[in-house]
């Protein structure tokens, strides 16, 4: 499939979903523990390089932005839908949030502290993952934490209904860690930790962090 057209289909499907999702997902962070320590950390990291605004990409209905201001950190949401980025507006007045796409990131060379991609790569093909990452380098200053969660496996299924029965037309690709780890040293990270979990956020979970190169 072209760019233009897993993009529109993944940004039609979520504008769809935006309402219900952002009901069904609102109390998973509660039900995590693991993942809320992998974001506490992730703060710590952003606070030790001196803090500054944190990109939130593919940050959905604002959850996580939402949960990583209580903890002190500067920050701000981007995502590819307007309706997601509309309800995320209404649940989290007086944050910002922003549409836009991690194939083309609208932010300035080194203008973020630090970058999370919260499960939000999972619609990303293989092909396209490098050239994302390689934007994410770009926005993150040198010495900069990053924090990706993702599905692990080996398989790319389609999904065509979710989050209250709504039509949907995603593509959702799962990978393993170690192949992660790998396109992200490839872009100018230093891999400094990976690990899997079972969870209410995923089945089967990847947590990797990294830091870019100075």
């Amino acid at each position: 499939m072209d760019v233009d057209g897993w993009l529109a289909d993944t940004r039609t499907s979520y504008d769809t979903v935006a309402v219900s999702y952002a009901h069904l997902v609102s109390g998973l962070l509660s039900e995590a523990p693991h993942e809320r320590a992998a974001l506490r950390l992730f703060a710590e990291l952003v606070d030790g390089v001196g803090g500054g605004p944190v990109a939130d990409v593919g940050c959905g209905t604002g959850r996580i932005t939402a949960h990583l201001r209580t903890l002190g950190v500067d920050a701000f949401g981007i995502d590819l839908s307007p309706g997601m980025i509309a309800v995320a507006r209404r649940d989290h007045p007086g944050l910002r949030f922003e549409v836009g796409s991690m194939t083309d990131l609208d932010l300035a060379d080194g203008s973020v502290a630090g970058l999370i991609a919260w499960y939000s790569l999972i619609h990303i093909p293989d092909d396209q993952l490098g050239a994302v990452f390689a934007h994410f380098r770009r926005v993150v200053r040198p010495g900069g934490p990053l924090l990706l969660g993702f599905h692990v496996g080996d398989e790319t299924t389609l999904k065509t209904e979710g989050y209250g029965g709504h039509p949907m037309k995603v593509n959702v690709h799962r990978r393993q860690p170690a192949q992660v780890a790998a396109l992200l040293h490839d872009s100018g990270f230093r891999v400094e930790s990976q690990t899997t979990l079972t969870s209410p956020e995923s089945r089967l979970g990847g947590i990797v962090f990294g830091r870019r190169e100075l």
